[in-house]
């Protein structure tokens, strides 16, 4: 099978691409390894939404409608948005289709999947982040009798009512997960810093013009405020009313696993002296995720901080290879809707001007 493009992964930035590569006129497949559309967005929790209004948050060519009675989108509307994105841009998107490898194949790349292998000019890089989470190495956590799961295995606070609720994490995930378990069970906030929070009048449209003017600066030479300069946790509406309710008190991070629940070796982070524990029946890790890169691993790329090296998103030893909606390092904010479609559209030009030129 031969493509000019082989995207791979149907989620928000897979779209975006396919999206220009359509407006381009270039052969073009996405290969998505997911049942159904709807991208990472279909598995969050249930109460997730968006930090800002559907309006703010679109793929190019058609805004985000609406979602009645929800100032700020849920998931699930998210969800259906890419679907509808899908059928309405008629995008060839093949699922679900797992791709094992990328790899040289001379002239062009192959994309060794379980359906078979496809042979490309180039290939973009869209899986996201979701299938990779990641839990800290803690001492003694095969001790643990309790139950231990990730921000991704969590969907709703029932199932840990009346028990007692470890969360760990500093960012947006842990802040919500603990704002719903603690309204129906004992829970303990750890963070490995203080946690920083942003101001209450500050959601998704002022965090992505900060991006955006941080990278218009970037690309001028000088200098602007960034996105951290604002604190690591939005205010939504359950997190502010955690903080009314005094839930918002974190601990420094425990030094190791017990049995029964986790310890501090050194002196107890409350001041009650040496070494305190802390009993409870679940650890919710909301210690975030990495890019899921295994399939470019027979590329053998060179990594710098964990990840390939980029100029923009063109891999810088592999230019067939681009790399969209992994974080800043694709692009400022390319982990968002809107920041997906900037990122595709300079990322596709990319390579029909590279296929013009060949």
């Amino acid at each position: 099978m031969t493509d000019t493009v082989v995207v791979v992964g149907g989620g928000q930035a897979g779209l975006a691409a396919g999206y220009f590569l359509r407006r381009a006129g270039l052969r073009f497949v996405v290969l998505d390894a997911q049942d159904e559309p709807g991208g990472a967005w279909r598995r969050g929790w249930d109460s997730l939404r968006l930090f800002s209004p559907a309006e703010h948050n679109p793929l190019p060519g058609w805004w985000m409608p609406r979602q009645d009675g929800e100032p700020f989108p849920t998931a699930d509307h998210v969800a259906a948005y890419l679907r509808d994105y899908e059928k309405r841009y008629d995008l060839p998107v093949r699922r679900p289709v797992r791709v094992h490898g990328v790899r040289d194949a001379g002239p062009r790349l192959a994309v060794d999947t379980d359906h078979g292998t496809w042979h490309a000019s180039f290939v973009v890089s869209a899986t996201g982040t979701w299938e990779s989470p990641v839990t800290p190495a803690v001492p003694g956590a095969a001790e643990f009798a309790g139950e231990q799961l990730h921000t991704v295995d969590y969907r709703s606070p029932e199932r840990f009512r009346g028990r007692r609720v470890v969360v760990v994490g500093g960012g947006n995930s842990a802040a919500q997960i603990l704002a719903e378990v603690s309204t129906v069970a004992t829970t303990t906030w750890v963070t490995r810093r203080p946690p920083r929070f942003m101001p209450d009048d500050v959601d998704g449209r002022v965090l992505f013009d900060v991006a955006t003017r941080r990278d218009a600066a970037r690309r001028a030479g000088t200098d602007a405020e960034s996105v951290s300069a604002l604190g690591d946790i939005v205010m939504v509406p359950s997190v502010r009313e955690a903080r009314d309710r005094g839930v918002l008190h974190a601990r420094p991070m425990f030094d190791r696993l017990t049995r029964d629940g986790v310890a501090w070796d050194d002196t107890d982070p409350d001041g009650a002296g040496e070494g305190s524990t802390q009993p409870c029946d679940v650890i919710v890790w909301c210690t975030g995720f990495r890019p899921t890169l295994d399939h470019l691993a027979p590329l053998e790329l060179p990594l710098r901080r964990g990840v390939p090296k980029t100029a923009g998103t063109r891999s810088v030893d592999e230019p067939r290879l681009h790399l969209l909606g992994y974080g800043d390092w694709t692009g400022p904010a390319s982990a968002t809707l809107i920041g997906a479609s900037r990122t595709a559209k300079p990322a596709v030009a990319d390579i029909a001007e590279r296929l013009r030129t060949e």
